[in-house]
């Protein structure tokens, strides 16, 4: 992108007159254009098909024809380059949670001061997504609860003293070979445990079993 060149948005909103407000807002920002607008979904997908592509989509989640989630999800799956920002009135944790899955790169309420939709732009332009603290805090919610029920699943799940001392080092820096040295092991023997893990924690990866040991607290980040 060329010094002067703006970034281009697009603004997805079927509330005509908040959409025009935003149009203003968002052109009144040094470095941005809003170049199209849309009513919903269906609409944003023929724009992309016969207009300008944007650098960030502008988007609302609830929407007549096609919502925020089929939406953020064509997106993703389409034109990945294209980063989403949820505007919308909803600040549960579900529907945050669910756009983010989906592809949104950050959220905002429809409420915030310009200020905040004017640092959402700028972190996404610099960073590629936007984490306010509404959304820090439901994404640590979230993982804290994942914590909880990952913790209260490992309690039917009976690891051996061997089949601890590798997960713990599964979470380590060393190679398989390393471990196996580690545990004075075959490196066959440390392969058959490993696979063993992926199959009795299941997961498929051995971030998977960081990610497990974690959640479990069987490794312990500081």
């Amino acid at each position: 992108m060329q010094a002067n060149e703006k970034i281009k948005v697009a603004l997805v909103d079927d509330h005509k007159l908040f959409r025009k407000g935003m149009v203003e807002l968002v052109n009144a920002f040094a470095g941005y254009t809003v170049i199209w607008e849309a009513n919903h979904g269906l609409e944003l997908i023929k724009k992309f098909t016969t207009d300008e592509e944007p650098d960030v989509v502008l988007l609302d989640i609830n929407m007549p024809e096609m919502d925020g989630y089929e939406t953020a999800l064509w997106l993703k799956n389409n034109y990945p380059q294209v980063k989403v920002l949820t505007l919308s009135m909803y600040d549960n944790e579900e529907a945050i949670i669910k756009m983010l899955r989906v592809g949104a790169k950050g959220h905002i309420l429809k409420d915030a001061e310009p200020q905040e939709l004017k640092a959402a732009l700028q972190e996404l332009s610099r960073k590629g997504f936007y984490y306010s603290e509404l959304v820090s805090g439901t994404l640590l919610n979230s993982f804290n609860r994942e914590v909880e029920e990952a913790r209260k699943a490992a309690d039917l799940i009976k690891l051996n003293d061997r089949e601890s001392e590798f997960l713990k080092l599964a979470c380590s820096e060393m190679t398989y070979k390393e471990i196996a040295d580690k545990m004075c092991l075959a490196p066959r023997t440390i392969d058959g445990y490993r696979e063993a893990l992926f199959e009795k924690l299941h997961v498929k990866s051995r971030v998977g079993l960081v990610l497990y040991a974690i959640k479990t607290g069987h490794v312990v980040v500081s």
